[in-house]
């Protein structure tokens, strides 16, 4: 996450360069493998970066992924890397001087000025890999003109973006609505969880937009205690939190997966302060923009809930089922409708013996109870195609033990039940 990185980016869009970025935290293999499919000219990275404390030599993992890369039939020429000297100093990083080349050393030497290179609305943007539904990861090809129009406007009314606004944290959406976006390093909860909230203060952020994972995980961290905010209890020491005025947010944002209500409710009250409406953002790597996301202020939010499709974008009417947004090679969510016609999103379609249950439900009904911070539910199973196997994090102080496990469970069954009678949607 260094400011170099949207800065290639968007210098491969002037002259026309077709990109991939590549999460940091994937594995040599599976660089290797989207090296091997889109056959890049070029590689670029860093030697390392800092996760709190923790150092992460991203030039090995490259270097890895490069030389596996050659044994497999492809060889990349040219290896650019940023002296990220804050994580690692050049002279202990690895180096093959007939492929690599440092950033420092040759991108200062250019020009600042650089004539755009015209192409026509259907030429490739960039490639981004996604998990597909089953095999390898696929690549998904973006064109210019497409995704540059529907990116910046569903940024524009997702957010209900105005001139003054300062955004952490994505690229193509809000530069191309001319937004100020602020960049960090490392972890948002290093050298503590007040960080997030310091850098809005710092920077005054007005939109915050971030995953339920972290959310979940900054609720966690700020320990227990009891917090009452719009008539709703929570088992928190807003010790972090209320360090920070945060007066500057107007809009808060949630991507990446559903977000439960628990965590919902912890970030519009808490967070927010009841005053921020939250863009709970649905979309997939193959759209390139929003397809399912509340418009701020437009009309009511429920907790967990997307509410409305974007404009142009339709749904069936059934009442629930799996929706996808292309025919082939997707992962399909379930998702039901309500009574008010609002979208709840219940995480990726698994087929858990016969039964069609998502996994965010499972995981919204765990972290409910009040001695659960965080959840991951879902595991293969040779017979059943995928079986329940919730990974639980209990709250700070709250030791493991086999009552906990039966109170869990039973949580999830209690809210199943509470859900198919309430509306008739809940799972088997």
């Amino acid at each position: 996450m260094l400011m170099e990185l949207p800065i290639f980016m968007l210098a491969c869009a002037r002259i026309g360069a077709v990109n991939s970025v590549v999460f940091a935290g994937f594995s040599a293999e599976s660089l290797e493998q989207r090296i091997i499919d889109c056959k890049p000219k070029i590689v670029i990275t860093c030697n390392a970066v800092k996760r709190g404390t923790k150092v992460i030599n991203l030039k090995d993992i490259v270097d890895s992924a490069l030389s596996e890369s050659s044994q497999n039939g492809f060889h990349v020429g040219l290896c650019l890397t940023y002296a990220n000297e804050s994580a690692m100093k050049r002279e202990v990083t690895k180096w093959q001087k007939e492929r690599d080349v440092w950033w420092q050393d040759v991108v200062p030497k250019y020009s600042t000025k650089c004539d755009v290179e015209w192409v026509d609305g259907e030429d490739p943007l960039f490639l981004l890999y996604t998990s597909g539904s089953t095999g390898k990861p696929k690549g998904v090809l973006h064109t210019t003109g497409g995704y540059v129009i529907y990116t910046a406007a569903t940024f524009k009314y997702a957010f209900d973006y105005k001139p003054s606004d300062i955004f952490c944290y994505v690229s193509y959406g809000p530069l191309l609505n001319g937004a100020t976006v602020v960049v960090y390093e490392g972890v948002p909860n290093y050298p503590d969880p007040g960080r997030c909230w310091d850098i809005v203060d710092k920077y005054k952020v007005t939109i915050f937009y971030t995953a339920p994972t972290l959310v979940r995980s900054l609720m966690r961290d700020d320990g227990l205690g009891v917090k009452v905010c719009a008539h709703i209890k929570f088992l928190f020491k807003l010790q972090y939190v209320t360090r920070y005025s945060r007066k500057s947010l107007r809009v808060l944002g949630s991507v990446g997966e559903p977000i439960n209500p628990t965590a919902w409710r912890w970030f519009f009250n808490v967070l927010g302060d009841a005053r921020c409406p939250i863009s709970d953002t649905w979309w997939q790597t193959e759209t390139g923009g929003f397809m399912i996301t509340p418009l701020p202020g437009a009309w009511p939010q429920k907790p967990g809930s997307a509410t409305f499709p974007f404009f142009g974008v339709q749904y069936p009417n059934s009442g629930k089922g799996d929706i996808a947004s292309f025919v082939t090679s997707v992962i399909a969510y379930f998702c039901f409708r309500d009574k008010d016609g609002y979208h709840w999103l219940t995480g990726r379609v698994d087929n858990v013996s016969g039964h069609r249950i998502g996994t965010a439900e499972v995981e919204s009904a765990l972290v409910s109870h009040p001695k659960c911070a965080e959840s991951a539910v879902g595991v293969e199973h040779e017979v059943k195609g995928q079986c329940i196997y919730a990974f639980v994090t209990p709250i700070e102080g709250v030791a493991y033990s086999e009552d906990l496990k039966k109170s869990l469970v039973l949580s999830v069954r209690t809210n199943a039940e509470r859900k198919r009678d309430q509306d008739g949607t809940g799972s088997q």
